[in-house]
């Protein structure tokens, strides 16, 4: 790998004695990593651990290194939703949001979704968003891996967010657009399509995500701002010009990351003090890319401000309840909402009119010709043990179904959550001691 020159000069220039350990660093193999999704298990019953090589990731007590010659993201408890695989530096963000129970939670830049499996297993809601049509798409497919039923994915701007959420996040997660030095280990394409006007142009629109990102911070609330990049202008430089424009909001001073190197306020010109109290990720320094965060509060103290309700079914279709009459679990919070022919289930229906939703709370699954099929992403979110029928297949069949082959079984027949382990894979369906697979196509092995 060819490091760009200019990206060397400045480097240097910053580094000065540790330049030629951080460039030897970056000729070095990556790092691998998993981080347990504490939606499906905790670490006590978490079974990959008795399969793969693990290593804990220092600042992420869900996190793990992973040789490079394993492959978790081919096992099918990766299919089950345990683990995400994540980029250790990058596990760094969700633990510095720390969200508490109750939380109502904003991941602004979220594509492809390993921050929104972070923050999530804590949030009473949270919204996912990511602007580009693609990674969307992706985002919502890790979103229903995870089993994240208290989501709304959405692909909107920032600005359009801002102008319907107004102060109502506890806290909003900001992993900026960048010009992504940090992955130059990781990533080819990352270093090929870099330039020397790379920082300023992405520091330019961190500049305008971070302004809509404020208006959505409760008073009293936190702003978690975060960059995969060492160049200034995107990281203390970006921190210092929001703080000037917005004096309402300062950076939080925490030893929570003792093994990291502080923020450089000395390699930007004219910046605010304080964005000494933010944290540099160095390849040379830790087991990990280089990677930037700050947590930041708003001053004040208010509860968020609660957005317009949506419409909800005053009536259930009878399809539906004769097929949730057995299910646990569907207390008298929850509601539901019908958009064209798909069943979505939330506890806070909020009014998205004039929004792009690819998700609205959990996806129960559609009306079809006067019966329901349940969705992919019920199986994922649901509590095996709520549900009447499940079925634990042998490793081998596992596998079969993960290729999308139809089984045979000795079960009840009837619509059946397909589990490893008794972690839920998804659903099959059950005639006369055969499984129908009914595994997503788009996911199945090959």
């Amino acid at each position: 790998m060819a490091l760009p020159m200019k990206f060397c000069e400045r480097m240097k220039k910053l580094l000065g004695d540790e330049y030629n350990d951080f460039e030897q660093s970056l000729l070095k193999p990556r790092a691998h990593g998993l981080r347990i999704n504490e939606k499906r298990c905790q670490l006590e019953n978490f079974p990959a651990k008795n399969v793969f090589s693990l290593t804990p990731v220092p600042w992420c007590k869900q996190g793990f290194y992973y040789p490079s010659d394993e492959k978790p993201g081919k096992h099918p408890y990766y299919e089950a939703g345990l683990y995400y695989i994540q980029e250790p530096s990058a596990m760094a963000v969700g633990t510095l949001a720390d969200i508490k129970k109750g939380e109502w939670v904003l991941d602004l830049c979220a594509a492809p979704g390993g921050k929104s499996t972070h923050l999530a297993p804590n949030a009473e809601l949270i919204v996912c968003n990511e602007i580009h049509p693609t990674r969307v798409k992706i985002l919502s497919q890790n979103v229903e891996r995870a089993g994240i039923e208290n989501s709304i994915v959405t692909n909107e701007t920032p600005a359009k967010l801002a102008n319907k959420f107004p102060e109502m996040f506890d806290c909003v997660v900001v992993d900026a657009p960048c010009s992504g030095e940090g992955m130059f280990r990781k990533d080819e394409i990352a270093t090929s399509e870099w330039t020397p006007q790379s920082p300023q142009i992405c520091a330019d629109r961190q500049d305008e995500i971070l302004n809509d990102a404020a208006k959505m911070v409760r008073k009293g609330g936190r702003l978690v701002y975060s960059t995969c990049t060492f160049a200034p202008e995107e990281n203390e430089g970006t921190l210092t010009r929001f703080l000037n424009s917005h004096s309402d909001f300062e950076i939080v001073k925490t030893d929570i990351f003792p093994m990291f190197e502080s923020g450089k306020p000395e390699w930007y010109e004219n910046a605010d003090e304080s964005v000494k109290y933010s944290f540099r990720l160095f390849p040379h320094k830790i087991i990990g890319e280089g990677h930037f965060c700050a947590m930041l509060k708003r001053k004040g103290n208010e509860a968020r401000k609660l957005p317009k309700m949506g419409d909800t079914l005053k009536k259930l279709p009878d399809t539906l309840l004769d097929f949730i009459k057995d299910i646990k679990g569907f207390d008298k919070d929850i509601k539901f909402i019908q958009a064209g022919d798909r069943i979505w289930c939330t506890r806070h229906p909020l009014d998205l009119t004039g929004l792009k939703v690819l998700r609205n709370g959990l996806e129960l699954g559609t009306l079809k010709k006067g019966r329901f099929e349940p969705a992919h992403a019920f199986a994922m979110a649901w509590k095996p043990e709520y549900m009447p029928r499940t079925l634990n297949l042998s490793h081998d069949d596992v596998i079969k179904y993960l290729k999308g082959e139809s089984l045979n079984v000795q079960a009840e027949n009837g619509w059946t959550v397909v589990c490893v382990d008794n972690f839920a894979l998804g659903w099959g369906k059950v005639s006369n001691n055969t499984l129908k697979n009914h595994f997503p196509k788009g996911l199945r092995w090959k």
